[in-house]
């Protein structure tokens, strides 16, 4: 890949570059070099995969010997370096898939080139950006890669620190899946490796090794090591199934690059100790959460019923509460196994004691999505007996005030013996009185119910119909009888 160099960020990234290959120390240090060195930088897709798993055992280090503070850290020449280093790295892997030289431009080129960008002068993780085709001067964005943003969420963002990606959406959760959104086309010799590494998701690292970084606070421990390495991939257990397989059932084109992926990854658990990566056998991915609440969930974003009491409240509760939602969603376990951290179940905490207020100020909308958090035993509470008992009575109230969801909800749950005893009558009432109140799945459901008791009804009627028919049937043969022997 040739490289032509236009701006002073590429004189930079090239001397970044040339310095760490040559093992020569970088202007103002760099923190993590063995570590990185350990991640083999060979320019792949792959590397970006570990590179990944370094940034989340950094953060969890962090964390440990309490220095995960971003401003405190972004003010250490050397950590910048660090970030800025990887962006660089991320840059040049996402540019040789294009065959393409990187060009990196500061936040005063971006602006003239991109002026509908919102660019904001003192964030770091804007101040730069790489463009890896040659559309520069059609003010196309489509080719700008703001590659600190994925590492900024990676080492530190969380439920209270969200990243805002420039270009708008969602920033890429890792350097590797934040190039491979960006790969030239899904078909490219290289997406082979990425379809091996799609299997690899969704990991709490921090359940299967102890690595121990160095750290603001001087931790004396050595690098990673190639075999440390190595025993992060082996302990890795693969829980998904390919993303692109329901793909290449339908394209004969992708199938062989499958077969492939899966022979990369047998190759790579075959020299794990005790362990065997294999690829699970297709199944539906089973949601964290009950039916009844996913459904809730819904409907309270799509049936609107007026609240005048403490709306901004519960409002305010909902986005952080619907951020732990989207995180739970992706899970593919039972909600009560994922673990958060103190600080996220502290903002939780915060949020249900606002949902609380709104509650005991009469919306009825909070009511029920406090509800859903003690019927799921996550309430503010610890006795588990409670937490449910408190979480019917919410529903109860929002029901009586008319709530057509809380009416439909209690159905459910008076059907299925959530929270209350199982009652059949009393969930055909609360069904019919959520119908009553413009509910159209309750509306759908009464009527087969009504068309259903019709038939059976009608069932009823023919049977009886029938019976009396034999007996007068029968009766006219024994009259037929008596008659004969008479005569």
């Amino acid at each position: 890949m040739s490289a032509s160099l236009l701006t002073p960020l590429d004189y930079i990234a090239a001397g970044y570059w040339q310095d760490f290959l040559a093992e020569r120390p970088i202007a103002g240090g760099i923190a993590y070099e063995a570590e990185l060195r350990s991640c083999v930088l060979d320019e792949s897709l792959a590397s970006l995969q570990r590179i990944d798993t370094l940034l989340s055992q950094i953060r969890r280090d962090m964390i440990k010997v309490g220095q995960w503070h971003e401003e405190t850290i972004l003010v250490d020449e050397r950590y910048r370096n660090f970030m800025v280093f990887l962006a660089f790295y991320a840059g040049r892997v996402l540019a040789r898939q294009w065959q393409k030289s990187p060009h990196w431009y500061g936040q005063f080129e971006l602006r003239k080139r991109y002026p509908h960008l919102s660019l904001i002068t003192d964030d770091f993780y804007q101040h730069m950006a790489v463009v890896y085709r040659d559309d520069v001067e059609s003010n196309a964005d489509t080719s700008v890669f703001f590659a600190l943003e994925p590492i900024g969420l990676r080492l530190f963002g969380h439920i209270d620190r969200p990243f805002e990606a420039v270009q708008g959406g969602q920033v890429a959760s890792g350097l590797y899946q934040a190039v491979n959104t960006r790969l030239p086309n899904a078909n490219d010799v290289s997406a082979i490796e990425t379809v091996a590494h799609n299997t690899i998701q969704n990991i709490d690292i921090s359940k299967n090794t102890d690595i121990h970084l160095k750290t603001e606070a001087s931790i004396n421990t050595g690098p990673l090591s190639e075999k440390s390495l190595k025993k992060l991939t082996d302990d890795i257990v693969v829980n998904e199934v390919l993303e692109n397989t329901d793909v290449a059932k339908q394209d004969s084109h992708t199938t062989p690059q499958l077969a492939h992926a899966e022979t990369l990854l047998a190759n790579t658990s075959s020299d794990a100790d005790n362990l065997i990566l294999t690829k699970p056998a297709p199944s539906l991915k089973i949601s964290p959460t009950p039916e009844m609440f996913t459904q809730l969930l819904t409907e309270l974003d799509e049936i609107i019923v007026v609240q005048t009491a403490h709306n901004t409240e519960y409002q305010q509760a909902c986005d952080v509460l619907d951020q732990f939602e989207r995180h739970i969603a992706k899970q593919d376990k039972p909600r009560m196994q994922i673990v958060f951290s103190e600080s996220h179940l502290a903002a939780k905490k915060q949020a249900l004691l606002k949902l609380q207020r709104a509650a005991n100020a009469g919306n009825t909308a909070a009511m029920l999505r406090l509800a859903m958090y003690q019927l799921l035993g996550e309430g503010l509470t610890v006795d588990d007996i409670a937490e449910k008992e408190s979480g019917a009575e919410w529903v109860k109230q929002a029901a009586s005030k008319d709530d057509s969801r809380a009416q439909r909800l209690l159905s459910k749950m008076y059907y299925q013996g959530v929270g209350v005893a199982q009652d059949i009558e009393n969930g055909q009432y609360w069904l019919t009185q959520a119908a009553k109140n413009g509910h159209v799945e309750a509306a759908d459901l009464v009527v087969h119910w009504q068309q259903a008791q019709e038939l059976i009804s009608t069932q009823k009627q023919e049977q009886h119909s029938i019976k009396r028919y034999q007996i007068l049937l029968g009766a006219v043969t024994v009259i037929a009888i008596l008659i004969l022997f008479l005569v």
